[in-house]
């Protein structure tokens, strides 16, 4: 396979991250993602083109803004690293197919949402109802098999979800519940099923690292988001054969 077959789709990964970064900034706050342009929070300098070449820019500037040098968040790089492999990862297991598209929408979601949980614990109904229609389109016409399986899978990801914020009496954000909508559509029951489990043990455990670190207590809030993606992400690719695993082990 030649090395262009995923440098391309890296690339781009790149490009739509750092695109990404605005959006899951800016969005929850009801800003524009277009007005006014990138800019330093603190000196308000508007950055150039040098100031915004993805990873190149921060590794370069070694993460400070070039005129008063306060300190960029690393998130930037690493969600435009993180796009950047995944769009790759995508292309080089599925191939420019249909199935494509509606992966890289999945993923493009995904990354969005980590972006603004982690930062605000707030997963906006714009990004959701934005990728909602065009996951339903793309699911028509690359339909899992069964075709139903789409529909049984968002409403079980949003069943299950429902329920437990209602146990926990708000234990879980409607965000969370309505990312799983999303989640079940793309994947189908079974795999909205492990996603769920899985990321209940990463939210667990980091959950628990995290607020010892912090020294916070118990009831502190904490994003779930991101263990949700990244649970959604890792059982698009690989939940079919831990499935038939665990099948296959019963």
């Amino acid at each position: 396979m030649e090395i262009s077959f995923v440098v391309f789709p890296f690339i781009i990964g790149l490009v739509f991250g750092s695109f990404f970064n605005v959006v899951g900034l800016r969005v929850p706050k009801n800003e524009s993602i277009v007005a006014p342009p990138s800019h330093c929070s603190k000196c308000k300098r508007r950055l150039t083109s040098l100031d915004l070449i993805p990873v190149v820019s921060y590794l370069c500037l070694r993460g400070k803004c070039r005129t008063c040098g306060m300190k960029i968040s690393p998130l930037y790089l690493w969600i435009e690293l993180l796009t950047g492999m995944l769009y790759a990862m995508a292309t080089y297991k599925i191939g420019f197919t249909p199935e494509l598209a509606v992966v890289l929408l999945f993923i493009s979601l995904l990354i969005i949402i980590v972006v603004s949980d982690i930062v605000y614990m707030i997963i906006p109904d714009k990004i959701l109802l934005f990728f909602l229609p065009f996951l339903i389109l793309g699911r028509i016409l690359e339909p899992l098999d069964p075709w139903w399986d789409s529909v049984l899978g968002a409403m079980i990801g949003f069943g299950m979800l429902y329920f437990i914020a209602v146990m926990s009496k708000g234990g879980v954000g409607g965000g969370d519940i309505k990312l799983l909508f999303l989640i079940g559509l793309v994947l189908g029951w079974m795999n909205t099923i492990l996603t769920l489990f899985l990321a209940s043990v990463i939210g667990l455990l980091t959950g628990i690292i995290v607020l010892k670190i912090r020294g916070e207590g118990k009831k502190t809030p904490f994003p779930f988001g991101p263990a949700i993606a990244i649970s959604a992400i890792f059982v698009y690719f690989y939940g079919e054969k831990i499935i038939y695993w665990y099948i296959g082990n019963l």
